[in-house]
């Protein structure tokens, strides 16, 4: 399982540091974390730069009740949902949950638009490089 993160307000990294200790506290186990790195921002209002990572990790929680979780850290650090695709003070996505395809209004995953973004495939590429490869075709269909 693999969760995107993403700042683009106040102490990026600190809140990154932040959402990935209370993913721990909310017994999810962090695996991996790639590096942080700076990116610029895709779609949405003009807007200053990201800070990403990813994670891989470990849960006995169900897909949604991950994303209730993960939302939860957002509210927990401050995150407003005023601006579809706007600034905010975290961001997390459940990129991947095992080989599982979900489509539901809630969740989507694999990520609807993770194959577009470089700020998720390059830290992802970091802790699993071949993960990929072996993952998907080339159609970005799960084997």
């Amino acid at each position: 399982m693999y969760i995107g993160l993403g700042s683009n307000l106040g102490d990026r990294a600190g809140y990154i540091q932040s959402a990935v200790a209370l993913l721990r506290e909310k017994g999810v186990s962090v695996l991996k974390q790639s590096t942080i790195i700076e990116t610029d921002p895709v779609g949405g209002p003009p807007q200053s730069k990201f800070l990403n990572a990813v994670v891989k990790v470990e849960t006995q929680l169900s897909p949604l009740e991950l994303l209730g979780q993960c939302q939860a850290i957002e509210q927990k650090l401050g995150r407003a949902r005023t601006v579809v695709n706007g600034p905010r003070t975290i961001d997390l996505d459940i990129l991947l949950y095992d080989r599982f395809t979900i489509d539901t209004p809630q969740l989507r995953i694999p990520h609807p638009r993770m194959f577009e973004r470089a700020f998720v495939l390059d830290p992802l590429k970091e802790i699993e490089s071949d993960l990929l490869e072996t993952f998907f075709d080339a159609r970005h269909k799960i084997r």
